[in-house]
């Protein structure tokens, strides 16, 4: 592989680490919000629900300026946007204010999806792509495990805040080294994507809608692994961080594995990636019944960790699945789509778990995320029966 490929793997997925750091920064956070704000859990699902928010609220807007401008110019205007956000939230002195700052903080992070996933798409030929894509969602789980062991571990030294101000140092950083070196991206005369077009996009509605599924429990998972290992397992909450970090770091191999494997293994790549897709989410869906009994450290650790290689492996999959459905210069926007599906399902999940956590408690929680999967598995089986209607899809484009 040449030097243009690593390199443009390798920005990318810097990039992506560290909004991801940002971003998730709130998850490992939730105890302390709790704490210091006097919260309930549903009220802890609200405030995920709100950062939710803001990225729902903004995908469609960036994704159609990230075909309009150019993933250069987005990402690196998203990521300054994020190390604000940080210290809004780091900052906020009431419950109120906290909202409308992880609301901000939400809507700079929806520039990740269409950015990073168009400049693999513009920038890496196929043959690559799956695996570039697999590499580039590390950053996403990395990022996220990186929040994890920081918000938690320096809460336990110095204050709560202090991993905020960290990641808001790092954005600022990574984003001048992103804007010098990143080569592509940069231009004027995109076209606005056809959002019509991917509405008659028969096998793309269906894969979208299976995505509000997946969303639902890719973020309920990473929003409530901490406080629940706290309350319900009994343990600490550094613990509760590490045992995060362990799902993004199992998550982040089942991203490289299975984009590897959608390269490689023989066949329809609409099929092969497809079922890829629906193994993970099988997979995922048995794995919740198994956290749901789960009772000791130990036990958690090893059913989480579990759970992260097949929950929180799968986007990767999701959008290479989705390359196979739609042209290459409709991702931008077909990308953000698909995002805001999954972040819809985020949007009513963590409310809900939370208040089934509260009202009947945490088993009957992690039931209705497996729940959610199997009927997206369904969907997922009628998208690869599904012809698309492109002839050249962006994971074949030349």
């Amino acid at each position: 592989m040449d030097g243009s490929y690593w390199r443009t793997v390798a920005l990318v997925t810097l990039w992506q680490i560290s909004a991801s750091i940002c971003y998730y920064a709130v998850f490992a956070a939730t105890p302390f919000f709790r704490d210091v704000f006097g919260l309930s859990r549903f009220e802890v699902g609200i405030v995920v629900t709100t950062l939710t928010l803001g990225y729902a609220v903004f995908l469609l807007p960036i994704g159609a300026a990230t075909d309009r401008f150019g993933e250069r110019r987005t990402l690196a205007i998203g990521l300054l946007g994020l190390a604000v956000g940080v210290l809004l939230v780091a900052g906020a002195p009431t419950y109120a204010l906290l909202l409308a700052a992880v609301f901000f903080l939400g809507s700079a992070y929806g520039t990740a999806i269409p950015g990073t996933n168009k400049a693999v798409f513009d920038s890496i030929e196929p043959g690559r792509q799956n695996f570039a894509m697999g590499i580039k969602q590390v950053g996403v789980t990395g990022g996220s495990g990186i929040s994890a062991l920081l918000v938690t571990g320096l809460a336990g030294v110095l204050f709560w805040q202090a991993g905020f101000l960290v990641a808001a140092g790092l954005a600022v950083v990574v984003t001048v080294v992103f804007y010098a070196f990143y080569v592509g991206g940069d231009t004027s005369g995109g076209r606005l994507p056809d959002f019509r077009g991917l509405v008659s996009n028969r096998p793309y509605v269906v894969l979208v809608a299976a995505g509000f599924f997946l969303g639902a429990a890719l973020f309920t998972t990473t929003g409530y692994t901490v406080l629940y290992v706290e309350e319900s397992i009994g343990a600490s909450v550094a613990f509760g961080g590490v045992v995060l970090a362990l799902v993004q770091l199992f998550g982040s191999a089942g991203r490289v594995l299975t984009g590897w494997l959608s390269d490689v293994l023989p066949g329809d790549p609409q099929v092969r990636i497809g079922t890829i897709l629906i193994v993970q989410t099988l997979a995922s869906a048995g794995l919740f019944v198994v956290v749901a009994e789960t009772t000791t450290p130990l036990g958690a650790a090893l059913g989480f960790s579990a759970l992260g290689f097949f929950v929180l492996g799968y986007t990767g999959v999701y959008y290479s699945c989705m390359a196979t459905l739609v042209a290459v210069d409709e991702m931008g926007g077909a990308t953000a789509a698909g995002q805001l599906a999954l972040t819809a399902g985020a949007l009513v999940a963590p409310p809900v778990f939370g208040y089934l956590a509260d009202t009947v408690g945490y088993r009957a929680s992690w039931l209705f995320l497996s729940a959610g999967l199997l009927l997206a598995s369904l969907l997922l089986l009628w998208v690869v029966r599904l012809e698309p209607p492109i002839r050249r899809p962006a994971a074949g484009a030349e």
